[in-house]
C-alpha cells in the first residue's frame, strides 16, 4: 500500500494541439451565436434599430450632460436636474404633437439646457404660443413633484431640485427672443419682446454672464423685426382671437405667479444637492 502511495504520478497522453480550423471555430463561435439571435429575434430588433439614432441623440446627450453637471454637483443632483430638463422638453414635444407639428428628438447641451427642433414652422402665433407654453407647464409639474417628494421624505435633495426647477422655468418665461416666453407672448403682443430685452439687458449689466449675452444677442434680430414694415402675410401671422389671447394670457401670467410662489416656498427650506446621501 505504501509503495502504491509513493508511486510518482505519470501524466496521460497530451491532447492534440488545436488546428487552425479549430481556432477559427472558437473565435467565430460568439459571432455565430449572435447571428442566430439576430435571425430569431429579427422582428423585435427592427423597431429598436429604427429608433437607434433617436436613442443615441437624446440618450447620448443626456448622459453627457449628467456627467458634466456631476463634475460640479453630486451625481444624484445631476441626474435629477437633467431629468427635470427632459420633462420640460417633453412638454414642448407633446404640445407640438397634439397640434400636429413635426418635431425632432430632444438634444441636450450642457449649461444651455436642451432643445427640440421644429421640422415645420408654426402657421400662426396661436400655435407658436401653445408649443412654447407646453414646456414650462410640464417643467412646473416636474418641479412640483420634487417639492411634494421633499414634503413627504424631508430629503433636501428634492427641495433643491424643486427650487432649481421653479427658477429655470420662471427664467424661461422671460418674454424675449427664442426663450419660451418670447414664443408665448407672440400671441399676446410682440411689444412684450421689448420688455424682455430690457429685463435681460439689466440682468446682463448687473451680473455679466455669457449665457445672458448669448440670449440677448440672438434675440435682437426678432426684436428688430418688430419695428420694420410687415407684409400682409407677416401681419396675418400675429392675428389671434380674443379668446385665444385670454387663454394664453391666463396661463402665462398664472404660471409666473405659481413659479414665484414655488421659489419662495422652496427657498424657506434647506436646499440640498444630494451630497449628504
Amino acid at each position: 500500500m505504501e509503495a502504491d502511495q509513493m508511486r510518482p504520478y505519470t501524466a496521460g497522453p497530451k491532447p492534440p494541439a488545436p488546428t487552425a480550423k479549430d481556432r477559427l471555430k472558437k473565435a467565430f463561435a460568439p459571432l455565430a451565436f449572435l447571428g442566430i439571435l439576430l435571425a430569431k429575434f429579427k422582428a423585435l430588433l427592427i423597431p429598436v434599430l429604427k429608433f437607434f439614432p433617436l436613442i443615441l441623440k437624446t440618450g447620448g446627450t443626456m448622459l453627457l450632460s449628467i456627467w458634466v453637471y456631476a463634475q460640479l454637483y453630486t451625481w444624484w443632483f445631476a441626474l435629477g436636474f437633467v431629468l427635470l430638463i427632459f420633462v420640460h422638453e417633453c412638454g414642448h414635444l407633446l404640445a407640438a404633437k397634439r397640434i400636429g407639428l413635426k418635431v425632432g428628438a430632444p438634444v441636450f447641451i450642457p449649461f444651455m439646457g436642451a432643445f427640440i427642433a421644429l421640422k415645420e414652422a408654426p402657421r400662426n402665433a396661436w400655435i407658436e404660443a401653445q408649443v412654447g407654453i407646453g414646456g414650462p407647464l410640464m417643467g412646473t409639474l416636474g418641479a412640483c413633484a420634487c417639492y411634494g417628494i421633499f414634503l413627504l421624505t424631508g430629503n433636501p435633495l428634492f427641495n433643491g431640485l424643486a427650487h432649481v426647477g421653479f427658477f429655470l422655468n420662471l427664467f424661461n418665461l422671460a418674454p424675449i427672443g427664442f426663450l419660451d416666453g418670447g414664443r408665448i407672448v407672440t400671441a399676446l403682443s410682440p411689444w412684450l419682446w421689448l420688455v424682455g430685452t430690457v429685463i435681460i439687458g439689466l440682468l446682463l449689466f448687473a451680473h455679466f454672464n455669457f449665457l445672458l449675452l448669448f440670449i440677448f444677442l440672438f434675440s435682437l434680430p426678432r426684436l428688430f423685426s418688430l419695428f420694420r414694415r410687415k407684409s400682409a402675410d407677416e401681419a396675418r401671422y400675429f392675428e389671434v382671437t380674443s379668446d385665444q389671447r385670454w387663454i394664453i394670457g391666463g396661463l402665462y401670467f398664472g404660471l409666473i405667479a405659481l413659479l414665484v410662489l414655488g421659489m419662495m416656498a422652496t427657498g424657506s427650506h434647506p436646499v440640498g444637492d444630494g451630497s449628504a446621501l
